[in-house]
């Protein structure tokens, strides 16, 4: 039997990681109608999935997948927790989608540096580190666009209360569960040659 030439296997990765980036798009876009009925803030599992494409495909695959969710959105697909469409940019809550992005990406690239030390406190805290990426960008998007750009203001106060305050105890909890299910999965990725 002759052996796999360099080529063919570069191209076997290049499926298996379009494939993986895919599943995790998919996932992101039917976590964002698995909805938790709680008061003022809807609550998702949006996050959990954006937080497990960056700890288990790292952070370059990690990000694209959560960037093609948001074009798909953008494109008008109805992926978004509420519709879609190029109009969602004027959303206050898209900035959550764009700290998604890239808390995906650090998260991922944490979770590279870990290697082999997968302990539960070490990817919480890629996870946390995640977590105050998609909330710093996601209330600064919302301040910028309702103070200067669809002139509805908002303050400090209630943007804190409204944003973070009783939105992030869920997305904390979502940080530990993410962290025990990717430092369970990912040697599993590891076995499978991701």
């Amino acid at each position: 039997m002759r052996e796999k030439t360099k080529q063919e296997i570069r191209s076997g990765m290049a499926a298996k990681e379009m494939t993986l980036c895919a599943l995790f798009t998919v996932l992101i876009a039917v976590g964002a109608f698995i909805k938790v009925p709680v008061p003022v803030v809807p609550f998702t599992l949006q996050f959990l999935f954006t937080m497990l494409a960056g700890l288990l495909l790292g952070g370059r695959m990690g990000a694209c997948s959560v960037a093609v969710y948001a074009l798909l959105g953008l494109a008008g697909l109805p992926v978004f927790a509420e519709g879609g469409g190029i109009y969602y940019l004027l959303k206050p809550s898209f900035g959550y989608i764009i700290g998604f992005i890239i808390a995906s990406y650090v998260t991922g690239r944490l979770m590279e540096r870990l290697d082999r030390r997968l302990t539960f406190a070490r990817v919480l805290a890629a996870n946390l580190a995640g977590l105050a990426i998609v909330y710093g960008v996601g209330m600064l998007y919302y301040y910028i666009l309702c103070n200067y750009v669809i002139a509805s203001p908002i303050g400090f106060g209630p943007l804190f209360l409204y944003c973070f305050v009783l939105a992030v105890p869920g997305d904390i909890c979502l940080c530990f569960l993410a962290a025990e299910l990717a430092r369970r999965l990912k040697p599993a990725l590891g076995r499978m040659g991701l």
